[in-house]
């Protein structure tokens, strides 16, 4: 059954039941993967995962019910189900829908075609390709990925709205590994869009270079110093970081930044914006998860918190209208708050000028252990790292195992210059992150 055919089922056991505001989510995404491995195809793979979710307000109680299946009887059921959990409920928070007739941005869909079967197992098995011919030190245990696939979203409610957008993706990954006969290094590129137009050898040798330069790494020494922050791993300080500038966060205690509308929170050189149309994204929006329009925004203009991220019942709570941010992490989840593309807006100097003004310090290229090290509530962190030494305003011998500490909040307000050049580093299913290099003045490095 379709999803047209089982909405109007949909609808029409809302009004058997009486229901006057109802709203129907739909998700569903499938991919096709072909990993290759010394040469040969590892891994052929394909998925398809999905479902809807109904939620329908019995005096101003909000149910949720949900289903894999789309067919006549779960027509009936959820709806049933969702009245029925409605009116269990005892909770006093106000719940919304959102009203028909809004305006919304034409989203351009992404215009290139979809690689098939064969297509990504040619893509994946050139990747194995292109990793051994890049250099003699490539040895067994890379990786070569392509992916493809499509996404849809729709939503409708008794009051008017009717909404549907589709998306696709396609990526091809070069994961290298590299010995010099005494220890091992690896490093990954990431490609996505049209995979016909994907230099492959190029995303091989990058990744290969990147690995061979982190072979003989020492640790970095103890210190306090000027750090130059890579595009990714300033990337993963905001995916980590980034519940901090929900207002649903921040009204319940989690988020240092509640009330802090219109205040300097970061350096001047600080401009954060949550785009939902960002080029480079293969999930742009013009609907949130609650079927209002979305927009671009600045989160923090030249250093002053502009706005925290709503959905409408934050936005209620607070006294605000909604920013377009209510978000499902699946068809089953429940509405949430997130970002779209979260953007470091960029600066006026070039990486290699970062350098410079840093002098003496430490690259860091890689974060890990971020769930354990980094805490979104207080804003602290401590890291492992690795990267690259600067001296004397050049990156020079690589570093690992070092620890670099501090405070989200702080940091912020550290940063002294910005790159001019954004690189879209971390993209996820419901919100991507991109950000240029930046240099903050000085951190806490435990090495050794």
């Amino acid at each position: 059954m379709t999803f047209e055919e089982f909405k109007a089922l949909v609808i029409g056991a809302a009004q058997a039941e009486g229901l006057a505001d109802y709203e129907l989510y739909y998700a569903s995404a499938e991919s096709t993967t072909a990993e290759a491995f010394q040469h040969e195809i590892k891994e052929f793979s394909s998925s398809l995962d999905g479902g809807v979710s109904f939620r329908c307000l019995v005096n101003g109680r909000m149910g949720y019910a949900s289903t894999e299946r789309l067919d006549a009887e779960s027509a009936a059921s959820i709806v049933k189900r969702a009245k029925d959990n409605a009116a269990s409920l005892e909770t006093e928070e106000q719940e919304f829908l959102a009203e028909g007739g809004q305006t919304y941005a034409v989203v351009e869909a992404q215009d290139y075609p979809l690689p098939d079967a064969a297509a990504l197992t040619k893509a994946a098995l050139a990747g194995q390709d292109a990793l051994y011919a890049a250099d003699p030190a490539v040895v067994d245990g890379c990786g070569s990925y392509a992916i493809a696939g499509r996404s849809s979203i729709a939503l409708v409610n008794s009051r008017g709205l009717d909404l549907r957008q589709d998306a696709q993706i396609a990526v091809f990954v070069s994961s290298a590994v590299v010995s010099d006969g005494e220890e091992m290094s690896d490093s990954y590129k990431l490609r996505s869009g049209d995979l016909s137009k994907v230099d492959i050898p190029a995303a091989a040798q990058e990744a290969v270079k990147e690995a061979k330069a982190k072979l003989k790494a020492d640790v970095a020494p103890t210190g306090s110093y000027p750090v130059v922050f890579s595009p990714k791993a300033v990337s993963s300080l905001l995916a980590t970081y980034a519940s901090v500038f929900s207002a649903e966060t921040a009204r319940k205690g989690l988020s240092r930044l509640a009330g802090r509308e219109g205040e300097r929170i970061a350096a001047d050189c600080v401009t954060l914006v949550d785009d939902p149309f960002y080029p480079e994204s293969s999930a742009k929006r013009a609907f949130d998860g609650e079927g209002n329009p979305t927009y671009t925004k600045n989160v923090i203009e030249g250093g002053v918190l502009k706005t925290l991220l709503h959905n409408m019942k934050s936005a209620a709570a607070m006294g605000k209208t909604t920013t377009g941010n209510a978000s499902r992490a699946s068809y089953d989840a429940a509405v949430d708050v997130s970002p779209f593309t979260m953007v470091l807006a960029p600066g006026a100097f070039t990486e290699e000028e970062l350098l410079r003004k840093a002098g003496n310090g430490v690259y860091i290229d890689s974060l890990g252990g971020l769930h354990a090290g980094a805490n979104p509530i207080s804003g602290d962190f401590s890291l492992q790292s690795a990267g690259y030494m600067i001296e004397n305003g050049a990156k020079t011998r690589a570093v690992k195992s070092f620890t670099v500490a501090g405070s989200f909040y702080e940091l912020l307000k550290q940063i002294t210059a910005v790159a001019d050049t954004v690189k879209l580093e971390d993209e996820g299913s419901v919100t991507a992150f991109a950000a240029p290099a930046v240099l903050v003045e000085g951190l806490s490095i435990a090495g050794k």
